[in-house]
């Protein structure tokens, strides 16, 4: 099952159309994990000429987003704080990892990670996810 599952995640992913304009890119999934990729383009600058942190959250939320849908039912974001540590290179390719540290059967909690290059530091996040009974609706 978990096959079809995670297959199911990436060809959703190979099709979100937000997904496709923010050129995210899902490297790895498995249930409670996520790895996405994101390369920076001039059009993700903000007034400072730096990579804006929406686009910086989009990679997050992805991750997030992905990683606790892995397990098959849905899950939806409750809360998610961020924190910025730097500044990304400009041009550069940013990468999010997700990861659960805990699950219960109606929340679960995530710990993601953006690094840039050999484990640059980006941005960190700690998410809380609210898990429905439902499936996945488009298994």
């Amino acid at each position: 099952m978990n096959d079809k599952i995670i297959d199911a995640i990436r060809q959703k992913v190979a099709k979100e159309p937000y997904a496709r304009k923010m050129g995210l890119r899902l490297l790895g999934l498995k249930p409670g994990y996520a790895l996405v990729e994101m390369d920076l383009k001039d059009d993700m600058a903000n007034i400072f000429d730096v990579t804006h942190g929406g686009a910086i959250f989009s990679l997050i939320d992805e991750a997030f987003e992905t990683s606790c849908n892995a397990h098959g039912t849905v899950a939806v974001a409750l809360n998610m704080t961020v924190t910025f540590h730097r500044s990304p290179t400009k041009g550069g390719v940013l990468r999010a990892e997700s990861k659960e540290i805990h699950r219960s059967s109606k929340t679960a909690t995530y710990e993601i990670k953006v690094t840039e290059g050999e484990n640059i530091l980006i941005a960190s996040c700690q998410a809380l996810a609210y898990r429905k009974k439902e499936k996945l609706p488009f298994l």
